[in-house]
């Protein structure tokens, strides 16, 4: 148990460090990988798909991310570790896809925020899925401290894609459908 915590805990902070250099590196090159987010609609926007949770327009838009990105992401490993990186990857595919399909025209979509809310999305749905007591503690648990983030779904915002938002979550809801076991009862 304490091994896996250990093993967390360095994912999560060397995912961390390389959201950091990033934009580190972005900020020092003028926002010049800006470009590599979704570009709805055009060729060269579909790297944007696995690149955009990688990229935020400044160190606001990333310290922003940060915190959630770091405590969803590590609820979404406290079955399995494996489980954040399958989790990631299909939040990254079907949120991407759906922002680079739905998007606004001459957009560039980008941050981290696509995976908190797919990681938001397999939690609270997973509670439903695997319907355990565990997992049902945690969605509630999750929906009680991180439901408001669900306003992120709607377009209130400008600048904000909430397009990415949207198929975030989405992407979460079906990974959780995916990766959950058959369901149990819970009486």
């Amino acid at each position: 148990m304490r091994e896996q915590l250990k093993t967390q805990l360095q994912i999560l902070g060397l995912s961390a460090i390389a959201l950091w250099s990033i934009q580190i590196l972005n900020w020092m090159t003028g926002d010049s990988l800006i470009q590599f987010g979704i570009q709805p609609r055009t060729l060269v926007g579909l790297r944007g798909i696995l690149l955009a949770p990688f990229l935020h327009g400044n160190f606001r838009h990333l310290l922003a991310n940060t915190a959630p990105f770091l405590i969803l992401g590590g609820l979404v490993m406290v079955r399995r570790i494996m489980d954040f990186f399958s989790v990631s990857l299909i939040v990254m595919l079907v949120g991407g896809l759906g922002t680079w399909l739905f998007g606004g025209n001459n957009t560039v979509h980008i941050g981290a925020s696509g995976l908190v809310f797919g990681y938001l999305g397999y939690i609270l749905l997973r509670g439903y899925f695997e319907r355990s007591w565990p997992a049902i503690t945690l969605s509630v648990f999750v929906a009680i401290v991180y439901g408001s983030l669900l306003f992120g779904l709607l377009p209130t915002m400008p600048h904000i894609s909430w397009e990415g938002h949207l198929f975030g979550f989405i992407g979460g809801g079906l990974a959780a459908k995916w990766l959950t076991a058959k369901p149990r009862s819970v009486g």
